[in-house]
């Protein structure tokens, strides 16, 4: 066994998204993304209540060649899209969607919950896919925390959301070699994480404080580790959440342009193309009768 090294610690930086403020570690000014992670967005807020569906979150937009995926730590959201699926993730759940040759979703928090406020925390992260698999057809799977194993040992847990860890096989598929887990850490209590030598490893703390391999990191950082070794220890040294995004790089040309991703500029060229004549799909949302707002 021998320990991965830590590559760098990114402090996240406040973005503004259509007027939402969210944390955005990855990308970052001189990191644009940590092969085959491309984007992570941490969102956590207090929704105030009284408000239509229609006006929170993100409405109709498309996607194609990679994977947005969604872990929901507080509250819920509810996703719609072109295909016809419509499902609602709550805490502890994850949406995981593969946009392939296209698609066109919404995420919003439910209606109920526009309607009565409360906090709403998620983590938003895009996965590359290979080339090969770009243009598959896309595909929609949410996840709820029981359909979410779990690894318990004194002081800390591990939910299993994709791959292999422990001899426990994930539920969510993936298009390359990766592992995908989320977790939580007392106080005062450790863990061993034993990961591929073969991936890049990228370990995010919702919150909290704790030491990565002896180095320490606070709330919101990112601990960006290399692929010499295949251990990582945590300590925490306050109670602590937190996520690892593990996987083998592609090691293929990307290039991107909003919320497509792909090898070429010729194919973004084909995707807005394809995007703007409706061959992502159309998505026209319906929602709750509001009149009593």
């Amino acid at each position: 066994m021998k320990t991965k090294t830590i590559t760098r610690i990114i402090a996240s930086q406040k973005v503004n998204m259509g007027g939402i403020i969210l944390d955005q570690p990855l990308p970052t000014q001189g990191v644009d993304q940590v092969d085959p992670f491309l984007l992570i967005h941490h969102w956590d807020d207090t929704m105030p209540g009284n408000q239509h569906q229609r006006d929170v979150g993100v409405g109709p937009h498309p996607h194609r060649g990679f994977s947005p995926v969604t872990f929901v730590f507080e509250g819920n959201v509810e996703h719609n899209d072109s295909l016809g699926n419509r499902a609602t993730v709550h805490a502890g759940g994850t949406q995981w969607m593969h946009a392939g040759l296209g698609i066109t979703h919404s995420e919003r928090p439910s209606a109920s919950m526009a309607q009565s406020g409360g906090n709403l925390e998620f983590i938003q992260f895009w996965v590359n896919s290979p080339a090969a698999h770009k243009m598959d057809p896309a595909y929609y799977l949410p996840l709820s925390d029981k359909d979410t194993p779990r690894i318990t040992t004194k002081g800390a847990h591990v939910a299993v959301v994709a791959g292999e860890y422990q001899g426990i096989k994930g539920p969510a598929p993936t298009l390359s070699p990766m592992t995908l887990l989320r977790g939580e850490i007392q106080s005062g209590s450790s863990l061993m994480l034993e990961l591929p030598d073969t991936f890049n490893t990228l370990i995010y703390l919702l919150d909290g404080k704790g030491v990565v391999n002896e180095r320490e990191a606070k709330a919101k950082d990112l601990i960006h580790l290399s692929q010499d070794g295949n251990t990582v220890s945590l300590q925490a040294l306050e109670n602590t959440r937190f996520i690892v995004l593990s996987g083998e790089p592609i090691d293929e040309e990307v290039t991107s342009y909003g919320p497509f991703v792909m090898n070429t500029q010729t194919e973004i060229m084909e995707a807005l193309r394809d995007a703007q004549s409706g061959k992502m799909g159309i998505l026209i949302e319906e929602f709750e009768s509001t009149s009593d707002l």
